[in-house]
């Protein structure tokens, strides 16, 4: 299921790194954010070194995405900074687990023992993560995993391009559901697997994916239902698959999470960004409202920039967020 990624010249990824590292020192989050999503999409090492090189920077948030980015270009080479994340202590949680989902992302088993060595972790989701990490490496290199890959070949017979921490349910894996699939009674049984403590986390997961591939109104419900869970982890993820469902029939619950201050940073961040991503006129006022409120945490503000530059870019003609080439071209010329 190879993509091809664009060609871009030296000048043109030194203006992309010069964007995404803030190099001026006057460069918006939100068009950092572009300059990044430019570079994932490249797929190549000299893109990886120029993303690993954003981790020195202080905004939890940016280095957060910059390890969900390496992770989904799944290039080994992004390896060794993200263990380096993983075992730096002093770092935000958010941005270690982030390194662990992308070290799963990524599949490869030279991560298995390092994944290993953090399942004890003082961090809850930073534990949490690494079980899903090291499952999700064993499910694809399992005999369904391998049938599955083999039966993908190309990006058109998938709904959701992603490369999500675990694979939805079995019947639901390309994200295009039968009708039997998107019945009653299997919601009720997914959505009764998905709030199952005594789970592992990794089959709880599946049942969230499944659920976001049905992506009914009653899909919808049920995975709202997830966040009374008491792990952290576990919500933001939600939130994550609410802002890749874009349906506006999440906005309440996501609204509802924004605007709860007893709520983690990270799962009131991912929702934020869902928002934004969704894009409906009536949560723009609570974007402006929480990036603005200086009660408010350092990592929701800034989500809450970034996702008012999407709901702007949703509701605006222009043609793909990750516009960085043509913006560095532009200052190409400019210079």
């Amino acid at each position: 299921m190879a993509v091809e990624a664009p060609n871009v010249s030296e000048s043109t990824l030194s203006a992309l790194e010069a964007s995404l590292l803030n190099v001026s020192g006057n460069v918006p989050l939100h068009k950092r954010f572009r300059a990044l999503f430019t570079l994932k999409a490249l797929k190549n090492d000299e893109a990886v070194e120029i993303i690993s090189k954003g981790f020195a920077d202080e905004s939890a948030l940016l280095k957060h995405e910059l390890a969900y980015c390496l992770g989904q270009m799944k290039k080994t080479s992004a390896l060794p900074v993200l263990e380096s994340v993983l075992a730096n202590e002093r770092e935000d949680p958010m941005v270690r687990h982030e390194a662990a989902e992308a070290m799963g992302a990524i599949s490869s088993l030279a991560a298995v023992p390092v994944l290993q060595q953090y399942l004890s972790d003082s961090n809850r989701s930073v534990r949490e993560t690494c079980e899903i990490a090291l499952a999700k490496i064993e499910w694809d290199n399992s005999e369904e995993g391998r049938r599955h890959r083999e039966t993908i070949t190309s990006a058109e017979q998938l709904t959701y391009t992603s490369i999500d921490p675990a694979p939805p349910v079995s019947g639901l894996l390309k994200g295009k559901p039968a009708p039997e699939d998107a019945s009653e009674e299997n919601i009720v049984n997914l959505r009764a697997t998905l709030l199952d403590k005594n789970r592992p986390l990794f089959e709880r997961y599946r049942a969230m994916f499944a659920l976001r591939n049905i992506g009914t109104d009653a899909a919808v419900d049920a995975l709202a239902a997830g966040f009374v869970d008491d792990s952290a982890l576990f919500k933001h993820e939600i939130a994550f698959v609410f802002g890749q469902l874009l349906s506006p029939h999440s906005v309440p619950p996501l609204l509802d999470v924004l605007r709860n201050p007893s709520e983690s940073d990270m799962v009131r961040h991912e929702a934020a960004e869902a928002l934004g991503g969704i894009a409906t006129p009536e949560v723009l006022p609570h974007l402006k409202e929480w990036m603005e409120r200086p009660d408010a945490p350092r990592v929701v503000r800034e989500s809450c920039q970034v996702a008012i530059d999407m709901w702007e870019y949703e509701n605006s003609g222009e043609f793909q967020y990750a516009d960085g080439l043509s913006a560095s071209t532009e200052a190409t010329v400019r210079a």
